[in-house]
């Protein structure tokens, strides 16, 4: 199977705009160019297969390189979590041991923590382009690991998730069957690459061969500018984005009638704020996702998501869902129990950690630590997490 998504889009819609970033439009032959030059530069300075490239920056064009590269060559993409600590981004280097770092100037003190060679944004693109392109051949399978995401999973302990080629691709196949995502559909990166939720979007509209526009950073002002100026027809935030979109001034005047629909994730969208964007014409769906099963686990059709505003909706077709009790035994309707799912969605593991896999991963299913019931009908509705946290800017913090 073909998982380079790049070389394929490429063959098949290579004038399609693809990349909204920097004031420009990349098609799709254009980034099929720039992951062939980012693939061979890597090869030249030794990176090999199963090596960890890693990206510690805003949103940056480097990040999507890193992803349509990672098939032509073999390594891993890393992005990184740049609002840890030094010490923290230390720790992490410890379990990721990073081969190539590239990173912006807000975080030059940052990737001091880690070894291997490092390449500053600033000097990245005369690097990409300083010799020509040269035809790659590499092939991965789909258990080949694609990315390695950080994540405090059900114990809040820092530990990388192995995102496979597989798991990305049923996530996209997916979310294009059960959303309806397809070419026409153009939505914003406003989340931290870092973040899973660069699977919630930007990679299934990509195998869709829609568009998406990659912001660096979350500004209401400029994120209402850009709905406005490319019709963008999906949102995703979570829900203090939505919060902070709202409170802005000029909310009212922006002209939002691209948006077909609005997806929560991180948790769940308060009523009074699906209520705002319903007045502005904006009908919301409630998401559920996590970095381990996808990362886009249910659908809702946006008429049905209207009836019931607190469902998640039902599984999606590549996983099943069930909702048990302590010991194991499924749940009777209604009662609140351990979300677990199982399908070709769900991640490789934790990077080197067995014993961490091996607590949420028990007969080929993945214990989530959320709390969910089912109703007669068969939506899921997520009632809080088995431990204890608290939600900031949709991050875990235990």
């Amino acid at each position: 199977m073909n998982y380079d998504l790049a070389a394929w889009r490429a063959s098949l819609t290579p004038d399609r705009s693809a990349l909204w970033f920097n004031g420009r439009w990349y098609n799709y032959a254009e980034l099929n160019q720039r992951a062939i030059l980012l693939a061979n530069r890597l090869k030249e300075a030794g990176i090999e297969q199963g090596d960890r490239v890693a990206v510690l920056a805003l949103n940056h064009i480097s990040h999507v390189d890193c992803m349509m590269a990672a098939a032509k060559l073999g390594f891993v993409y890393t992005p990184l979590n740049y609002r840890l600590t030094p010490k923290e981004l230390a720790q992490r280097n410890v379990i990721t041991e990073v081969s190539f770092l590239f990173y912006d100037d807000r975080h030059e003190t940052g990737a001091k923590s880690f070894g291997g060679e490092k390449m500053p944004l600033k000097d990245y693109q005369s690097w990409l382009e300083s010799k020509p392109a040269k035809p790659t051949n590499h092939q991965v399978n789909g258990e080949d690991v694609f990315m390695l995401l950080g994540t405090g999973g059900s114990t809040g302990q820092p530990k990388y998730a192995q995102i496979s080629y597989r798991q990305v691709f049923s996530n996209a196949s997916a979310t294009i069957l059960a959303w309806g995502v397809g070419e026409q559909d153009t939505a914003i990166q406003a989340t931290p690459a870092f973040h899973a939720a660069v699977n919630v979007l930007s990679t299934p509209i990509w195998w869709a061969g829609g568009r998406v526009i990659w912001s660096p950073l979350f500004k209401a002002n400029e994120y209402l500018k850009l709905v406005e100026l490319h019709k963008v027809t999906i949102m995703f935030m979570v829900p203090t984005m939505y919060q902070t979109l709202m409170n802005f001034s000029d909310i009212k005047e922006a002209n939002l009638s691209s948006v077909r629909w609005a997806i929560s994730g991180g948790a769940n969208c308060p009523e009074h704020l699906r209520h705002q964007f319903g007045d502005l014409g904006i009908q919301f769906k409630q998401g559920y996702g996590m970095t381990e099963a996808g990362v886009n686990c249910f659908a809702l059709s946006i008429d049905e998501a209207q009836k019931y505003p607190e469902s998640v909706g039902r599984p999606m077709p590549m996983l099943d869902a069930v909702v048990r009790r302590p010991g194991g035994a499924p749940s009777p309707m209604n009662e609140v129990g351990e979300l677990t799912l199982r399908g070709e969605q769900i991640f490789s593991g934790y990077f080197r950690a067995p014993q961490q896999t091996r607590e949420v991963m028990r007969n080929g299913w993945l214990w989530t630590g959320d709390l969910a019931q089912v109703d007669a009908e068969g939506r899921f509705f997520i009632r809080g997490r088995r431990k204890e946290m608290f939600i900031s800017g949709g991050e875990n913090i235990y």
